[in-house]
């Protein structure tokens, strides 16, 4: 990853006090965690640091406090379950500034791993204020960001250390990285891109983009339907943002001008009622009732979907063909999802995906593993499929 530096750059740390910015806005029920994804993936950089005699100490936020310091919002259960993961004790120390954390960080051996309490029971670190980082900094020699999840965000944590330290990538943020680099920054060519989810209004700027970097573009989901009404298509009661006619005409220009193919729903599968079960039919997108609402795209469509798949050498997703949540609406999802990870699994497909429901419809699938790189980043991975700069990723450029 020659554009960014990583933990092969950071030399000797035996010793010294490395801050790592992590992501562990984790499930949590009756004070356990029921998801530790986000802490398995940064184990690697954590046990990496610690094996080389550093002291680590975890740096990271959970939930939106408005008022302070609360139990709802503490990070102390966490740094249990932090310390399962990692087969090794973590402490915890119950403030990130001041003398608590000093004192907790005074304490520590060579090796130790400290988590540090929520940064957001601090308004100073969401204005990223100079003060707050001068205290934050004053615990460390060295900043390690592994949070890619919250590097959209300029805060005190996750980019105004990097001003403050020797900056690094941590290796899930560099994996991240790689990844989307290979999706959408250096990709092998032909690329694909998959869209879903419900409505245009939140991906306006993800197509505007897409539509210039790739070149072909699979639209499902209910935001297909703008683009089928947009060209005068009926599409009954379905999910449709019949004011966004233009701005899909404006995106279906663009991608016209820039050369990139636009598929659209052929047929779809259609209900009366969306529930579980429900009655349905698979109709050609022209025959759409006027009661009915499309819930799922049919077999013809999965069809050039995955003839696109086959074309492509590389592949991003973001968002499901359909009503995944539902059954029978999540076949055509849980169709393309398969096929896309078998033709990774041949050595065929770079294959990226990321955004909360695209995870959730991966693993419904079963697949998540076989993709190249799944991201569990949400925000994050959606502003940079918009083009847009993220200010922790910025700040760790050479």
């Amino acid at each position: 990853m020659a554009g960014f530096k990583t933990l092969d750059d950071i030399g000797a740390v035996s010793g010294k006090r490395v801050l790592v910015r992590v992501d562990l806005n984790v499930p949590v029920a009756e004070g356990k965690v029921t998801d530790a994804t986000r802490i398995e993936r940064i184990a690697p950089t954590i046990s990496e640091l610690s094996g080389k005699g550093a002291k680590v100490i975890l740096l990271a936020h959970f939930g939106r406090p408005k008022d302070g310091p609360s139990a709802e919002f503490s990070l102390e259960p966490i740094a249990r379950a932090t310390a399962e993961v990692l087969g090794r004790p973590v402490g915890f120390a119950s403030d990130c500034i001041g003398d608590k954390a000093a004192d907790a960080v005074a304490a520590m051996k060579d090796g130790d791993v400290l988590l540090l309490e929520n940064t957001r029971f601090h308004k100073a670190e969401e204005k990223n204020d100079q003060a707050f980082i001068d205290k934050l900094a004053a615990n460390g020699d060295i900043y390690v960001n592994d949070a890619f999840s919250a590097a959209h965000r300029a805060h005190a944590s996750t980019e105004g250390l990097a001003h403050r330290l020797p900056a690094y990538a941590g290796r899930t943020m560099q994996a991240e990285l790689d990844a989307l680099e290979q999706g959408l920054g250096n990709p092998v060519r032909p690329v694909v891109a998959i869209v879903g989810g419900a409505k245009v209004s939140t991906k306006i700027d993800l197509l505007m983009n897409l539509v210039k970097k790739v070149d072909a573009l699979v639209i499902g989901g209910g935001m297909a339907n703008t683009f089928l009404a947009a060209r005068g298509t009926d599409v009954g009661k379905s999910l449709c943002e019949h004011d966004l006619a233009s701005t899909a005409k404006q995106i279906m220009i663009e991608a016209a001008e820039a050369g990139c193919a636009i598929i659209l729903p052929a047929d779809g599968v259609v209900a009366k009622e969306f529930k579980p079960g429900a009655a349905s039919q698979t109709v050609a997108i022209s025959d759409v009732p006027a009661d009915g609402m499309i819930l799922d795209v049919g077999e013809k469509t999965v069809k050039s979907v995955t003839d696109w798949i086959d074309r492509a050498a590389t592949l991003v997703w973001n968002g499901p063909l359909g009503a995944f949540e539902i059954e029978p609406f999540d076949r055509a999802t849980m169709a393309a999802a398969k096929h896309a990870a078998a033709r990774t699994k041949e050595g065929k497909l770079v294959s990226v995906a990321g955004g909360g429901d695209t995870v959730a419809a991966l693993n419904h699938a079963g697949v998540a593993d076989d993709f190249t790189y799944v991201s569990t980043a949400g925000g994050a991975f959606l502003e940079w499929m918009e083009g847009k700069p993220l200010p922790g990723v910025e700040v760790l450029k050479r």
